[in-house]
């Protein structure tokens, strides 16, 4: 049988690197493990975040499984973003640009390094674009282990979310709760470790990397704190050796089909609106064609079924506990053609062999996820909308719930801060379309989430009254009539930044229009008195950052 350390024995059994290998033995190596295929076992472990606490205890459990398999692994961290404190702040502009750190400081240290193979430990939302993406690039045998979503809290019996404290603070700003009742759900919300709990970012593309066959099935819905994720980590040692000795890599199970069926999967459980802009770079750095005129295609096609927060009334923990895990949603969308069964996966079987001995979905007894006969919404909830606005495109996230068209007065505004500060101050009238720009991945830089403005709108009341249009993006946990990624953004130009205090905006979801109803001839003259603002940082990494990134429409990479 061929030598599964491929990589690593380019150091291991190069005679005429003894300083490598008098370091290697410093670290506790024996003559004995010289032949032994190298793991890197990467977390964004650290300790200022919920999603991300508990990584290293679960790489350690990853560590011991992997001695136990005759491999060699090596724990590496690399960075994290907490979007739920950073949210709001200017240090939300750093969650997307991370994504491309987190995927480059992983190729290195495993390039460098000489790694056989990868184990990825990630928690938070840009963690798993950040290290799937590497994996891409390195292309060695691979598996995820998400590290698991929170449990809810609990506040007078009902269950309560991250969200449920961004919501709280409108709701305490409209007296419709008192402060002690504010303070409560606030302290409530987030009862320990684990990513926030609806089909929000981290869960959406969590889900999505286990339909692609990048982690054992379950992975995507076994809690943080549960018991199966520490036998999940167990596991996990024994399929990495498989991957090795088969050689199997990752772009044999990445591929178009296996891109396909993640975004239709995060379209039926109605995932958040982040997955265009990961999906597009995820597809680009394995050097598939994927469009935004494809997913909303796979939008056109497929049903809401996921009765998930922040628009439905479940979190991934009910998936668990009420549906039994991913993998029984999985098996039912095979068994109805939604996506397709034959892909490979991370166990070296296919994704329907994965699946096809699970428990079959009960309809009678959740209401969790809803059957394709009976949708909460014939298709997706995924909306391209194009129009004079957004050429490039733009992105909404359009449940039914909020209606499908919308026209309004603009008011504008050049930040965040400005719209949260109207906004929290009860100045924004019924039948408004808030523009927030330069706030896109040059404009902001980094296009942070517009989660506070969306929660303060849900919060106070106006979510079905108010729409919100914007270059920068949102939350999973944002919903009410919204529409991001707008392109090209107004720091390059885009007429989202000729603008003007009320002008009529028309939102038409059905239609996938967004247009700005100002005659042509208007806006020519607005463009010839247009200058680019000079960027909002001049040195540093974000400076770089927007010297480099491509626009949403493309998936904010910087390749």
């Amino acid at each position: 049988m061929d030598k599964i350390n491929k990589f690593s024995k380019e150091i291991t059994e190069n005679k005429e690197l003894p300083a490598a290998h008098a370091m290697l033995y410093a670290i506790g190596m024996k003559k004995s493990d010289f032949n032994k295929a190298q793991i890197g076992i990467v977390s964004n472990w650290y300790e200022s975040n919920p999603c991300n606490i508990h990584l290293n205890k679960l790489s350690k459990e990853v560590k011991k499984s992997i001695i136990n398999n005759n491999l060699i692994g090596f724990q590496i961290n690399t960075i994290g973003i907490s979007d739920g404190i950073t949210m709001g702040t200017l240090g939300m502009r750093y969650s997307l640009p991370s994504r491309e750190i987190i995927a480059d400081s992983i190729e290195s240290v495993i390039s460098a390094h000489c790694y056989d193979g990868l184990i990825a430990i990630p928690g938070c939302d840009k963690n798993l674009p950040g290290v799937i993406m590497s994996i891409i690039r390195l292309n060695r045998p691979s598996i995820i282990i998400y590290g698991g979503s929170i449990y809810s809290g609990n506040y007078k019996g009902k269950k309560i979310d991250i969200i449920s404290s961004f919501e709280a603070l409108g709701k305490k700003n409209m007296n419709k709760i008192s402060k002690k009742e504010y303070f409560n759900i606030v302290r409530k919300s987030c009862p320990g470790p684990g990513a926030c709990g609806g089909m929000y970012t981290a869960n959406t593309m969590a889900s999505i990397l286990e339909v692609m066959g990048m982690t054992l099935p379950f992975s995507s819905s076994y809690p943080a704190n549960s018991i199966e994720k520490k036998l999940e980590c167990k596991k996990v040692p024994f399929y990495i050796k498989k991957l090795l000795s088969n050689k199997i890599y990752p772009k044999d199970i990445i591929t178009k089909k296996s891109i396909k069926n993640g975004i239709k999967l995060g379209i039926c459980l109605g995932g958040s609106t982040n997955l265009v802009l990961h999906m597009l770079a995820l597809a680009k750095t394995a050097n598939i064609e994927i469009s935004l005129k494809e997913i909303q295609k796979f939008s056109d096609q497929v049903p809401l079924i996921g009765n998930l927060k922040p628009s439905g009334s479940y979190l991934m923990e009910d998936i668990h506990s009420n549906i039994r895990g991913m993998p029984i949603i999985i098996k039912y969308l095979i068994n109805n053609g939604i996506i397709s069964g034959d892909c490979l996966t991370v166990t070296g079987k296919t994704l329907y062999e994965n699946v096809k001995n699970v428990s079959d979905i009960n309809f009678n007894k959740q209401n969790v996820i809803f059957s394709l006969k009976n949708p909460i919404k014939k298709n997706g909830h995924i909306r391209i909308l194009y129009g004079n606005i957004a050429p490039e495109g733009s992105v909404a996230k359009i449940t039914g719930i909020e209606g499908k068209n919308f026209v309004g007065k603009a008011k504008v505004f050049d930040s965040e801060e400005e719209a949260n500060r109207c906004i929290f101050n009860n100045k924004i009238m019924q039948g408004t379309v808030i523009v927030i720009r330069y706030v896109g991945p040059k404009g902001a830089p980094g296009m942070p989430e517009m989660l506070k403005p969306t929660s303060y709108i849900m919060g106070s009341g106006l979510g079905k009254k108010v729409a919100l249009i914007t270059d920068g993006r949102f939350s999973g946990g944002s919903h009410g009539f919204v529409v991001g990624h707008i392109s090209p953004e107004a720091q390059s130009g885009g007429l989202i930044a000729l603008i003007k205090n009320d002008d009529i905006i028309k939102i038409d979801a059905e239609n996938n229009k967004l247009i700005l109803e100002v005659e042509e001839k208007e806006i020519e003259i607005r463009k010839k008195l247009w200058n680019p603002p000079p960027l909002k940082v001049k040195s540093g990494y974000l400076y770089k950052y927007s010297k480099l990134v491509s626009s949403a429409s493309n998936g904010c990479i910087t390749d």
